[in-house]
């Protein structure tokens, strides 16, 4: 089974409906399964542990599950055009995975949403891929072969899915498409390099 790990933070909600979205993708791929996992929250004012176990929803993302991965897709919200802080601070814990090489030739994707339409969307994507790439992970987008990418009026681009939440945290029919299709992607392209074929 070709396992692609879905690891996302998110605060109201937008990004989690993303991430779903993504594993309906991956799981469209025959011997493919999602594994969807989230990092718990972080305080700015104080050390804050959290429960082992959230209260609801998926787990903690742990570093085995990254180890153990064949491929990842990382979602955040946009914070000022960035990665929200709880999920910085789980991949500047990822250190030993780095040492290790475990993620290296593993193909990865990102995801965001935004509270607005020029939110920083794609500066956000970009800067999530800068640890990927220090881990060695082959980056995978979205081609405009993605018919959705020119349908779309809120979010999507061809660095990784994107939505815009600033009335409605509903994802829009192409923004669900281009979820899917990253999903889709990194499961055929962690199947095709496990399998040793080319890309």
């Amino acid at each position: 089974m070709t396992k692609i790990l879905v690891l996302y933070f998110s605060r109201h909600g937008a990004t989690a409906g993303m991430a779903m979205q993504i594993a309906r993708g991956v799981e469209s791929v025959d011997g493919a399964e999602a594994i969807i996992r989230t990092v718990p929250d972080v305080s700015a004012v104080c050390e804050k542990t959290a429960e082992r176990i959230p209260a609801q929803g998926p787990v903690y993302a742990t570093l085995d599950d990254l180890k153990n991965c064949d491929g990842l897709a990382l979602g955040s919200p946009t914070h000022f055009g960035n990665m929200a802080a709880p999920l910085k601070y789980f991949l500047d814990g990822t250190t030993p995975i780095w040492f290790s090489g475990a993620l290296a030739g593993k193909p990865a994707g990102v995801f965001t949403s935004t509270g607005s339409l020029h939110g920083g969307q794609e500066s956000t994507l970009l800067s999530m891929m800068l640890p990927l790439l220090h881990h060695g992970m082959l980056l995978v987008g979205l081609p405009y072969t993605e018919a959705a990418l020119r349908e779309t009026t809120s979010g999507g681009t061809p660095y990784g899915p994107s939505h815009m939440e600033e009335k409605n945290s509903l994802l829009s029919d192409p923004e669900k498409t281009l979820c899917r299709a990253l999903g889709k992607r990194l499961a055929l392209t962690a199947k095709a390099l496990k399998a040793g074929m080319p890309v």
